[in-house]
């Protein structure tokens, strides 16, 4: 179905920023079938409530290309309070940019207010810009065509209308998705400077969809990679996640670094990488098994990428402090958390994930030491698997230890009981945190589009 409406849109002239195609029901292949039923009732509401209400971005692109969306997102010309009003089940949030969540249990409806032109502002409390050109402040409110113009890419200015079932295209959204392009909509130095963190959208997408990011896009990348510094270190963890966790790890690295971004997130670690080959042999090998597990539909932690990363560090870091005359053990404590403190500036690691990271790390020598007294403990411990996957890492990528990892392997065989009780006991834990209530949960940040 994607292929006959590209078909139809080969002989399309070329699509300005302002301009929009509208794709009838009978023209694409969305079904609401693929739409989850929380966001078809969240569109619903809206429009028997008298509001429009368009299915939005990342979403409406995934979809078309078959793909499956990890969100659904909503917009609307209703306003955040109306929005609000019609849900009980949601919440306000965001002063940058105020939107709604609405609450089905684990599934998070975003709900998003129609933009306008920041020329159409009334004062600070709706639009705000910093000295630099970032937005610190985006509550002017449109239409859906104002909207489209304010989206980040093309591939992105797409809105599902419940009201007819068509899909709207703006600036070449659709061509630039059948050209498997990334292309910013409006000057991109402007855009990067009203939000730095684009650069690294253009990246996730590029490496998540296999598209190629446009010349004019890419360009000013390089030399624009410092306003990162102005990003909230919180906000940029958020982005670590997205980057590294969707199973398109080892292609993202290798762009962030082509791109300079690498550095932005990880400023010590790139310089390691850069000296070091057994370092970088070290995170190329984490991000291609983590891809390989997101594959196989297995499980990942943070805390086990934020380890690797900052690894090469700590090493690095106690060998300055042991030149400085200071003893092994002590200079690779104050290692962990120099290397952990200075972090905190470029990507804000929340403590649930450094505490995992610190055991990974302290577990290594006693890995490799193997006490025997000490064994049983070890392998009962609550990070042990975590520990032990950074040990063969370690191997994998080159470093001798003894043939540690083939003995903790055989290790486990031989006391398959004490691995089973351990894993029993891990899982008790997990039930009851997820019994109690996380208040302390962060809201998704949205920019644009979050997908």
């Amino acid at each position: 179905m994607f292929k006959r409406l590209i078909s139809k849109l080969k002989k399309s002239p070329a699509v300005s920023d302002g301009q929009v195609q509208i794709i009838s029901r009978n023209d694409h292949n969305i079904s609401r079938d693929n739409i989850s039923e929380n966001a078809l009732k969240v569109l619903y509401r809206l429009k028997k409530s008298g509001f429009e209400a368009y299915l939005v971005g990342g979403g409406v692109r995934d979809l078309l290309l078959d793909l499956n969306p990890k969100d659904f997102d909503v917009a609307t010309n209703a306003s955040p309070e109306q929005v609000n009003k019609l849900f009980r089940n949601s919440r306000l949030i965001g002063r940058r940019f105020r939107l709604v969540h609405v609450v089905y249990g684990r599934d998070v409806i975003e709900v998003a207010t129609l933009r306008g032109h920041h020329d159409n502002a009334q004062g600070k409390q709706q639009s705000k810009t910093s000295d630099s050109g970032m937005l610190l402040r985006d509550n002017v409110y449109g239409t859906i065509d104002e909207d489209a113009v304010r989206r980040d890419f093309t591939i992105n200015a797409l809105y599902y209308d419940i009201k007819d079932f068509s899909v709207r295209s703006y600036a070449g959204g659709i061509q630039d998705i059948k050209r498997r392009n990334i292309r910013l909509i409006g000057d991109p130095e402007t855009r990067y400077r009203e939000d730095p963190v684009r650069m690294l959208r253009a990246v996730r997408f590029a490496a998540k969809l296999d598209f190629k990011i446009a010349a004019k896009t890419a360009e000013p990348i390089n030399e624009l990679a410092h306003l990162m510094s102005d990003v909230p270190a919180a906000r940029l963890f958020d982005e670590v996640l997205k980057l590294f966790m969707a199973g398109y790890a080892q292609r993202t690295f290798e762009l962030l670094e082509q791109y300079g971004l690498f550095g932005q997130l990880f400023p010590h670690s790139q310089q390691c990488i850069e000296e070091n080959d057994f370092y970088r042999r070290l995170v190329m090998q984490a991000l291609a098994n983590s891809d390989e597990r997101v594959a196989q539909g297995k499980t990942l932690t943070p805390a086990f990428l934020v380890s690797v990363f900052l690894w090469p560090c700590v090493l690095e870091s106690q060998k300055t402090f042991e030149k400085q005359g200071m003893p092994p053990a002590a200079a690779y404590h104050q290692a962990t958390s120099q290397v952990l403190s200075n972090q905190q500036t470029h990507t804000a690691i929340p403590r649930r994930f450094t505490d995992v990271v610190r055991n990974i790390w302290d577990m290594q020598r006693r890995l490799e030491r193997r006490v025997k007294k000490h064994l049983e403990s070890i392998l009962t411990h609550p990070k042990f698997r975590a520990a032990y996957d950074f040990l063969l890492l370690r191997e994998q990528a080159g470093e001798q230890l003894a043939g540690a990892g083939k003995w903790w392997t055989q290790y486990q065989r031989d006391n398959a009981h004490l691995v089973q009780q351990a894993k029993q006991q891990y899982q008790d834990r997990e039930r009851i945190r997820e019994r109690k209530p996380r208040s302390d949960r962060r809201p998704r940040r949205r920019n644009d589009s979050t997908n």
